[in-house]
């Protein structure tokens, strides 16, 4: 695990935002197509702001994110929403979005469809993981249905997620598919969230979930 702490959040989202751009930007001078994969919640709002206006060829990189509630695209709880309000703007308009959230009765319902229409991305190029203080990144939360399923090497790209944490049913991609990312990267902020990644450093992943991607991730901490 790589630890960068930064003096403030601004400068936290300035380093990360050109972080992620450069990255993208070199995969593409060897490849056709590169891929990024997002967190919801608003603690990387002001990394997507950035990040949107970066001069990259956009129209090459397919954006999705780690989970989603199954909600509608234009509910006030939706990761989507705020991905199209924050990220999927300016130049970064240009980039082909593949929406976790289909329109299906039961995120059940979704997955096989999902995970082919991720199965052309991967291996990701660029993932940026969030967590919460409960150690749960993506919807794979501690005590969730299926979570030994989802940590598991074997899992399905995609899964629905049931949890006593998440008030909707959730869509989350699954460990092997995150891990397997070429760049992985933790935003976290404020003084909880860097105790609870100690705690989570000597903790099994079916008790802290975001355990099973520390020793490959560059985590970004800010006051």
């Amino acid at each position: 695990m790589n630890f960068v702490e930064y003096p403030d959040r601004d400068m936290l989202a300035l380093s990360l935002a050109d972080r992620l751009a450069s990255q993208l930007a070199q995969h593409l001078r060897s490849n056709e197509q590169g891929s990024l994969c997002v967190p919801g919640g608003t603690s990387p709002v002001q990394v997507f702001d950035t990040l949107s206006g970066s001069d990259i060829d956009w129209d090459r990189v397919t954006v999705f994110l780690g989970d989603e509630r199954w909600v509608d695209g234009d509910h006030k709880r939706s990761n989507s929403r705020l991905l199209r309000r924050h990220l999927l703007k300016d130049r970064a308009a240009a980039a082909q979005y593949i929406d976790l959230y289909t329109g299906d009765p039961r995120p059940e319902d979704a997955t096989e469809a999902l995970a082919e229409a991720l199965k052309p991305h991967l291996p990701i190029t660029a993932v940026l993981l969030g967590m919460g203080n409960d150690m749960h990144t993506a919807s794979l939360f501690p005590g969730a249905d299926h979570l030994a399923e989802a940590l598991s090497p074997g899992a399905p790209p995609v899964m629905a997620v049931r949890a006593e944490g998440a008030a909707e049913p959730r869509i989350t991609l699954t460990r092997p598919v995150l891990s397997n990312a070429i760049h992985i990267h933790l935003l976290i902020m404020g003084p909880e969230k860097r105790e609870a990644l100690e705690r989570a450093q000597k903790m099994d992943p079916i008790e802290a979930p975001i355990r099973a991607f520390l020793d490959e991730a560059t985590v970004h901490w800010a006051e």
